[in-house]
C-alpha cells in the first residue's frame, strides 16, 4: 500500500506563474491528498522561496528534473540547493538529443552520467533518470537505449524514474521492466494510458491514474515488491489539472493508500 502520494509539479506549470499563484496551487494540492512533490523547476522563484512554500503547506520535495548542464558544471551549488530541499535524488528528465543519435554518442552520455553520480554519492546523493518512449527503440539493431541504460548506469549512484505511461508507449512490459530494475526505482512516475479515436484514427494517450489500461493493482503490488519509495502522479497536458489530479488521487487514496 501507498503511504503518501506525489504530484510532478510539471502537471500544474500554468498554475505556478508567480509566488501567489503558487501559494494557492501548492494549498490546493495538499487538500488533493498530495503531500510529495517531484520539482519540474522553481517558476522564478528562489530555491528558498520555492520550498518555503511547499513546507507551508507540509509537501515535501522527494526528487528534482533539474538542468543537467549544471549537475555536471556547477557541482556545488546543485548540492546546496538540494540540501536546501532535503531531497537525495538529483535527476534529469531525459537525456540531451544528441546522445540518442548514435551509440558512441549514447555510451559517452552514460559514461559521463556516471562520473557525475560518483561525485554526488559523496554527498549522499543519486543520479535520476527519467525515461519516455524512445528509450525503447532499438539502436543497434537489437539492443534498445533503455537496454544500454540499464547495462550501463551505476547501480550504486544512480536511479531510474520509470514512468508507467511511457513504457507503454514504448511497447514494453511494465511489469518486466519494474522487475528488472529492483532496487533501482526511487520513483515511479504513475500515469494512465488509454485508446482514443478522433478524425478516423486510434491513437493512445495519456489519461487519469484508473481511467485508463493500466493495471494498477499488478503495479503496486509490484512497486512494494521491488522497493519503491515515491509513487508520484503525473499528466503532462489537462484542460481542468486540478479536476484531473482530484480523480487520480481519489481512485489511488480508495484503492491503494493506508
Amino acid at each position: 500500500m501507498i503511504k503518501k502520494l506525489g504530484l510532478q509539479l510539471y502537471t500544474l506549470r500554468d498554475c505556478i506563474k508567480d509566488e501567489d499563484y503558487a501559494d494557492l496551487t501548492f494549498k490546493k494540492m495538499a487538500e488533493l491528498g498530495y503531500t510529495e512533490a517531484h520539482h519540474a523547476g522553481t517558476y522564478g522563484m528562489s530555491p528558498e522561496t520555492f520550498v518555503e512554500k511547499l513546507d507551508k503547506y507540509g509537501i515535501s520535495i522527494v526528487g528534482t528534473h533539474y538542468d543537467y548542464n549544471a549537475i555536471l558544471n556547477n557541482y556545488d551549488e546543485t548540492v546546496r540547493i538540494h540540501k536546501l530541499w532535503k531531497t537525495t535524488n538529483i535527476g534529469i528528465g531525459g537525456m540531451p538529443g544528441e546522445a540518442r543519435q548514435s551509440l558512441d554518442n549514447l555510451k559517452k552520455f552514460i559514461a559521463d552520467f556516471n562520473k557525475a553520480a560518483e561525485a554526488y554519492a559523496k554527498e549522499g546523493f543519486k543520479l535520476t533518470y527519467h525515461n519516455h518512449h524512445f528509450e525503447f527503440l532499438r539502436i543497434d539493431g537489437t539492443k534498445t537505449l533503455m537496454d544500454y541504460l540499464y547495462e550501463g548506469f551505476d547501480p550504486a549512484t544512480t536511479s531510474f524514474v520509470l514512468d508507467t505511461c511511457w513504457v507503454h508507449a514504448g511497447c514494453a512490459n511494465l511489469n518486466e521492466w519494474m522487475e528488472k530494475l529492483a532496487g533501482r526505482i526511487d520513483i515511479l512516475h504513475c500515469k494512465d494510458v488509454m485508446l482514443k479515436q478522433e478524425g478516423g484514427h486510434l491513437f493512445g494517450t495519456m489519461t487519469e491514474v484508473g481511467n485508463g489500461t493500466v493495471n494498477w493493482k499488478s503495479v503496486i503490488e509490484m512497486g512494494e515488491k521491488i522497493g519503491v519509495k515515491h509513487y508520484v502522479v503525473e499528466k503532462d497536458t489537462s484542460s481542468d489539472p486540478f479536476a484531473s489530479l482530484e480523480r487520480s488521487s481519489n481512485f489511488l487514496h480508495k484503492n491503494f493508500m493506508r
